[in-house]
């Protein structure tokens, strides 16, 4: 499973925040999914990765004026 590299994160008329993923079985994609994620989901998700990426030193093409609050 992977995102789908083209498609941003983006939220829907209900308010769940939606990301677009591409299913593979044995290397070969198979189909398209979507995680759906409820606000409070997105915001677990967003805190754990923020907590995760904190020792690395990613390379980010975000200029730091945009980058989440987590990452300047």
């Amino acid at each position: 499973m992977s995102r789908v590299p083209s498609k941003p994160v983006h939220r829907q008329g209900d308010g769940t925040i939606t990301i677009d993923l591409w299913l593979r079985r044995e290397g070969l994609f198979d189909s398209d999914a979507s995680l759906r994620l409820t606000p409070a989901e997105a915001e677990v998700l967003h805190a754990q990765l923020c907590y995760a990426l904190d020792d690395e030193t990613a390379t980010l093409i975000v200029p730091e004026t945009k980058r989440p609050e987590c990452r300047r």
